[in-house]
């Protein structure tokens, strides 16, 4: 790659490596034609009528890739339910075209940028996002690169997309809320409304709901029943470690499978994950309650994008996993639970 200046007249073809501005006194001043730009035959008239005589141009060797070619080529990378910008100035954008959970391959990402000259910058893997939201920007550094740069890139989109979004599937979810002095009437319940109003922002439906108390072969009974009418359950209240909170137990006692049962995040330290049959199964603790956003705000979306939610996952979440309590809450957008 190498700069040179030639006559306007002969410069067709040849690519822009600078800005070139307009000025229209009162009315305009900014890039007529941007860095990076391949001039056209049609371009002719307006470059002289701004005063360009001669510019200086980018000739690129026989094995280089145009920051635009590149910027084409990287939309590859783009998996289900993710659509990409035209490029401008270099660099792509890939953004969501339709609301899910983003998957990011993380390790996918290391490699590309170890990659001479390109860059891919992308948000958190695992996050609730929706449509039109931009889940990423892309570009090589300078104006071209060697093509087996390029080549590399989309090596690695060959084998897996680097960015897909899961739809959120539309769940019918169960409710048990556990606790004798809910049950009793001694105090309100508060869990019902809060679980409901999470269900619903996604679009689920919470199909049933009981309150129960502390009665561990009642929970464990009504764990059986819901989970073959509903595709997700949520018990809350009764995890920790007090001798009448016996809904861990309820839940290893219906059948399921224990994932976890405690997360490296707070608030909700007290979580617990596990599967009954192919029923995601959470145990809520208080935290719930008096937090806005806790750990079944992180997991609660993985479920209902139909991915399995393992134990490996969970520890991931401690880096991260402590919630600042900032005065406005601004989740998803910000580093909570993320990885």
């Amino acid at each position: 790659m190498r700069r040179k200046s030639i006559k306007i007249t002969d410069a067709v073809g040849k690519v822009l490596d600078y800005d070139l501005t307009k000025v229209v006194p009162g009315k305009f001043k900014g890039a007529a034609f941007r860095k990076g730009h391949i001039i056209k035959k049609e371009d002719i008239p307006e470059l002289l009528k701004i005063g360009k005589e001669n510019i200086w141009v980018l000739e690129l060797g026989k094995n280089e890739t145009h920051e635009q070619d590149a910027a084409f080529a990287f939309g590859k990378l783009a998996g289900r339910n993710v659509e990409t910008t035209e490029p401008r100035e270099g660099k792509i954008n890939f953004i969501a075209s339709r609301a899910g959970l983003l998957v990011v391959e993380k390790k996918a990402v290391d490699k590309i940028n170890s990659v001479p000259d390109v860059v891919l910058a992308t948000r958190h893997s695992f996050i609730p996002v929706k449509k039109g939201e931009t889940l990423a920007g892309m570009r090589i550094i300078p104006l071209a690169t060697k093509r087996k740069n390029v080549g590399a890139v989309l090596s690695l989109a060959r084998r897996k997309k680097v960015i897909s979004v899961l739809p959120f599937a539309k769940k019918n979810v169960g409710l048990i809320v556990t606790g004798s002095e809910v049950a009793k009437g001694l105090i309100k319940d508060k869990f019902t409304p809060i679980i409901r109003g999470k269900v619903e922002e996604y679009g689920s439906v919470l199909r049933m709901s009981k309150i129960l108390p502390d009665d561990r072969v009642r929970i464990e009974r009504s764990i059986s029943v819901m989970a073959k009418r509903c595709d997700i359950l949520i018990l809350a209240g009764g995890m920790s470690v007090d001798a009448d909170d016996v809904t861990p137990a309820a839940i290893k006692g219906s059948g399921a499978k224990i994932v976890a049962y405690g997360t490296p995040v707070l608030p909700g330290n007290m979580f617990l994950v596990a599967y009954l049959g192919d029923v995601p199964v959470f145990g809520v603790p208080a935290a719930a309650i008096f937090y806005r956003i806790t750990t079944l705000d992180v997991f609660f979306p993985v479920a209902l994008a139909g991915v399995e939610i393992t134990k490996k996952m969970i520890k991931e979440r401690g880096y991260g996993g402590l919630c600042p309590h900032c005065p406005v809450c601004v989740y998803p957008k910000c580093a909570f639970g993320k990885r």
